[in-house]
Formats: C-alpha cells, structure tokens, sequence
C-alpha cells in the first residue's frame, strides 16, 4: 500500500472515529445541560451523596464520574472536560474521579466484552469495583493529607 493511499484511509478512519464519538458527546452534553437547568442534576447529586463522602469529594463531581462508569472514559471525558470548564471540579475531585475510573470505565460494556470470551461476569465486575473504590477511597486519602501538610 503506497503511503498516500495509507494517508487517505487513516484519514478518513479518524474522520469517521471523531464524527461517531460527536453523535454521542453532543447528545450527552445537550442532556446535561438541560438536566442541570431543570435541577435534576442537583436531585441526583443530593441522592448520590454518599459516594462524593466515602471519597471526599464534592456532589458535583459524582455525575461524571458515573457518566465515565457507565458510557467509558471518551464519552465521559467530554462530561468531566466540561465540569472542569465550567469550575464544577476542584482539582481534588477531578484526581478521585479520574483515578476511580481507570479502574472501572465503561464496567457494563468492558466486562460483557469479556466475558463473551470466556470470563466470569461476576468476578470480573466485582473485582474491577472494588479495586477502583479502594484506590480512589486511599488517593483521596492521601491528597488530604498533602493539602494538610502543604497548609502547615
């Protein structure tokens, strides 16, 4: 394959990737929007409150982070992008969220993926929530105790 013919099918390859990821982001975005003007957002952040405490973070950040648990983190990312954008984050929760979901994007998606190939429904959704809530809860823990130790 001759390298224009490679430019041209690369380029029309992520032409095609960035247009699919806008049909969903967009949508996304108008959702939140409209879910934020009619305070929905707020009930919802107020019945999740108990997350944004075992992590320390704030109610905000907690609808993010389950946009990046249930849709992955490209699909998220547009959702986390504009909460730090619009200062809806510190930079404390964008850490939490961020590192909970490296451990546990996409958890629906991901693990059925896997698990059409053999592995255990279970034990992969489990375990993948579990290692994502612990390392959140001790980053979160650590990030008090620097902020303390740098106002000191």
């Amino acid at each position: 394959m001759n390298f224009i013919a490679y430019l041209k099918d690369s380029t029309i390859g992520s032409i095609s990737s960035i247009l699919s990821m806008a049909k969903i982001i967009i949508p996304l975005m108008i959702a939140m929007e409209i879910l934020k003007d009619v305070k929905i957002l707020e009930k919802v952040s107020k019945k999740l409150k108990p997350i944004a405490k075992l992590f320390d973070i704030s109610s905000e950040s907690v609808f993010p982070l389950m946009i990046g648990i249930v849709f992955g983190l490209v699909y998220g990312a547009g959702i986390i992008m504009e909460s730090v954008e619009e200062k809806n984050l510190s930079n404390k929760d964008l850490y939490v969220v961020m590192i909970f979901l490296v451990a546990c994007h996409a958890i629906f998606e991901d693990t059925l993926i896997f698990v059409a190939v053999g592995a255990n429904l279970w034990l992969l959704f489990i375990t993948r929530l579990v290692v994502a809530i612990v390392v959140a809860y001790f980053v979160s823990k650590v990030i008090d105790r620097a902020s303390n130790n740098i106002n000191q």
